[in-house]
């Protein structure tokens, strides 16, 4: 970890509407602003790997770029997020500022390829089912293609068949690759798979703890974090997310944590 500024990437899983994500936007980089944190609005416009065929998936790639290209204009605030196939990271790169790689996607090469050769920051979650030693094989490839602007996002590991574990020295063990390392600490304690009737659950209580956890490793870069005003009426994710109105707390308490680290 440098002493560059803290990255944190936070949003709502995914574009509900255009009033939901201006407005989460706005509120969110205040309180970014607040805690002098590098900031990156995220939102995705389309939910690729929802468990049913009939869950919200988003507005779709021109809609949603229309929306985050409004968020960007009106309230000033940098953009990150996801794509899913090769021919989408060109159009996403003209209005993010960091596209970001799913992490059932983090091995595909051409999907990769393209991320790397937009010039972009990529933001590159490591699979549930992979190792931090495994992702040398990930960093090789982004090299390989001329890209070395990018980080590692580690989101926790498959344990058992629905629960995911969050081992710190993974974060330690991402580190020592070389490149700039992100937690993601709301889809850490998501229960996936279908483990509810309606699809993907989670346990929101615990982001607080890993988030806190896992900056005080001392080799982090910065934190994702899916945030929402109302979790419970969130169309994705919504019991993974932090409720809007815990992030003040929650942030000024990880900024402190950082300072201690870099002593």
């Amino acid at each position: 970890m440098t002493n560059e500024k803290f990255k944190f990437l936070a949003g709502p899983c995914v574009i509900e509407s255009e009033d939901n994500v201006l407005f989460l936007a706005e509120a969110i980089g205040k309180i970014a602003d607040k805690h002098n944190v590098d900031f990156f609005f995220k939102a995705s416009w389309d939910k690729a790997n929802r468990t049913k065929p009939t869950n919200y998936r988003g507005p779709g790639l021109d809609e949603g770029l229309k929306i985050l290209q409004k968020v960007k204009d009106n309230v000033g605030v940098k953009i990150v997020t996801d794509i899913h196939e090769p021919h989408q990271a060109a159009p996403v790169a003209q209005v993010a500022d960091m596209l970001q790689i799913p992490a059932f996607l983090c091995r595909q090469t051409d999907l990769l390829h393209a991320a790397a050769v937009t010039g972009k920051t990529v933001n590159i979650k490591k699979a549930q089912f992979s190792s931090p030693e495994e992702m040398k094989n990930v960093v090789e490839k982004m090299e390989y293609f001329g890209c070395n602007d990018f980080m590692l996002c580690e989101r926790g590991n498959c344990f058992g068949y629905n629960n995911l574990i969050v081992d710190m020295t993974g974060l330690v063990r991402l580190a020592r690759l070389g490149h700039p390392v992100i937690f993601d600490a709301t889809h850490s304690v998501q229960i996936s798979g279908g483990a509810l009737n309606n699809g993907n659950s989670g346990k929101s209580e615990f982001v607080p703890y890993l988030a806190k956890a896992a900056v005080a490793t001392g080799v982090l870069s910065g934190l994702f974090m899916e945030v929402h005003n109302e979790p419970e009426k969130a169309l994705c994710d919504g019991s993974c997310m932090l409720q809007l109105d815990k992030l003040d707390n929650l942030l000024g308490q990880i900024i402190r944590i950082r300072e201690i680290t870099l002593e």
